[in-house]
C-alpha cells in the first residue's frame, strides 16, 4: 500500500481537538478514499452514528493500512492478518475514551471502549477503524440486552433479494409479539433486523427468543429460511443466525463502514425501501447526503430512547415449541465452554454416532 508524506490534520469536533495522523493514506484505492475522507464520512453521519454506539461495549475492526483485495483480517487461528479486532481498549487512548468492562463466555473481562461522543469516533477511525461492533448492552448493564439482533444471512446461491422477500414476514411476526423493528443493510449480501426490548432478560433469554422467532420464520417459509448452524446443511437458503444474540458475538453498526471494494456502509431503511434497494446503493461518498436528506432512521434503536418490547411472548413460543414439537436447544459457537440443554456440538458429516 501506498505510504503517506502529508503532515497531520487537526479537527474540531465538537469542541474536541481530534488529530488525524497521514491524513492522505489512501485506504481503498479503487475508491480513492483517504484516511482523512473516511473520518469525515463519520463526522457528516455524527448523530447516526454516534447514537448506534452511544454506551455501548464497542469492538473496534481495525485495517490500519486500509482495505485492498489481498488483504486479510487475522483469525484466532491466524494473528498474521492485515486487519485486526481490538476489544479491549488501545493503549494511549484520550481521557475522553471512556470504557465499559464486559465478560467474555471464558469468564476473562476486557474494557471495551464505550463511546459517549463523537470525538471517541473520530479517534478511532483515525487508528483505522472501518468499523464499530457494539454489543447489544449498555454500560449500565452489560448483562442485560436492549436490543434483539435478527441476522438474514444469505447462503450461496441467495443474495440480498432473498433476505429483502424474507423481511416482510419477519416484520409481520415481530408485529404479533407486540415488537417494532428497523431493517439495515449490513453493507454486504445481508440484512440486518433490530429491535429494541426492555434490558430485563439476559443474553441465553435474547438468543432463546430469536431461536424460537427463526423458527417460526423457517415453519412459515419451508425452503426458504433455515435454522441449521451447520453450513453443510442450509442448502441456498436465508439463515437466521441466532448466535448473534450470544454473549461476546456483535454485529456491524448502522452507519459503519464495511470491508469492501465499494467502501460501502451499513444503511438503516424504512421497510417500504427494503425490497427496492441494494447494498451498493450506500456507501461512503453516498451516505452522507443521504443521512442530510433523512436523517437517523436508526433513532429509535439509541441507549434509552422511546418505547422498548418485551419478548415474554417469544419465550411462552419458545415453550411451546419445545412442548409440542420436542424443539431442544441449538449449537453454540464454537468458543463458548458447553452449554446447559445444548445438543452435541459435531458437524453432522463427522458425527460417527448420527444414524445413517
Amino acid at each position: 500500500m501506498p505510504s503517506s508524506s502529508a503532515p497531520a490534520v487537526e479537527l474540531d469536533v465538537r469542541g474536541r481537538t481530534v488529530r488525524v495522523t497521514s491524513p492522505d493514506r489512501v485506504c481503498f484505492a479503487d475508491r480513492e478514499l483517504t484516511k482523512l475522507d473516511l473520518v469525515q464520512y463519520y463526522l457528516a453521519v455524527g448523530d447516526g452514528i454516534l447514537g448506534a454506539l452511544l454506551h455501548r461495549p464497542t469492538t473496534l475492526e481495525r485495517w490500519p493500512r486500509g482495505w485492498w483485495p489481498e488483504a486479510k483480517r487475522a483469525t484466532r487461528a491466524d494473528s498474521s492478518g492485515d486487519a485486526f479486532y481490538q476489544k479491549r481498549v488501545p493503549a494511549g487512548a484520550p481521557d475522553y475514551v471512556e470504557t465499559a468492562r464486559i465478560a467474555f463466555p471464558s469468564g476473562r473481562t476486557a474494557d471495551e471502549i464505550a463511546p459517549t461522543e463523537l470525538a471517541v469516533v473520530a479517534w478511532a477511525a483515525n487508528l483505522g477503524t472501518l468499523t464499530f461492533h457494539p454489543w447489544p448492552v449498555t454500560r449500565d448493564d452489560v448483562d442485560r440486552p436492549d436490543q434483539l439482533r435478527i441476522d438474514l444471512d444469505p447462503q450461496p446461491g441467495t443474495g440480498y433479494a432473498e433476505a429483502a422477500a424474507v423481511a416482510p414476514h419477519l416484520r409481520e411476526l415481530l408485529s404479533e409479539h407486540g415488537l417494532v423493528g428497523t431493517p439495515k443493510t449490513s453493507g454486504g449480501r445481508g440484512l440486518h433486523v433490530f429491535v429494541p426490548i426492555e434490558p430485563r432478560w439476559t443474553f441465553v433469554d435474547a438468543r432463546r427468543a430469536t431461536i424460537a422467532l427463526g423458527r417460526e420464520l423457517e415453519r412459515r417459509l419451508p425452503g426458504l429460511v433455515t435454522m441449521r448452524w451447520w453450513k453443510e446443511e442450509r442448502g441456498s437458503t436465508i439463515f437466521v443466525d441466532y448466535n448473534q444474540m450470544a454473549r461476546d458475538r456483535t454485529i456491524a453498526s448502522a452507519y459503519s463502514i464495511r470491508a469492501n471494494a465499494r467502501a460501502t456502509v451499513s444503511a438503516p431503511l424504512t421497510w417500504d425501501e427494503v425490497p427496492l434497494v441494494t447494498p451498493d446503493d450506500f456507501d461512503v461518498t453516498t451516505m452522507p447526503a443521504r443521512f442530510a436528506a433523512v436523517g437517523d432512521l436508526f433513532a429509535p434503536l439509541v441507549a434509552g430512547a422511546g418505547p422498548r418490547g418485551s419478548i415474554d411472548s417469544l419465550l411462552e413460543l419458545a415453550d411451546r415449541q419445545a412442548r409440542d414439537e420436542g424443539a431442544a436447544d441449538l449449537p453454540y459457537p464454537p468458543e463458548y465452554p458447553k452449554m446447559p440443554g445444548e445438543p452435541k456440538r459435531v458437524q453432522p458429516s463427522k458425527d460417527t454416532d448420527r444414524p445413517r
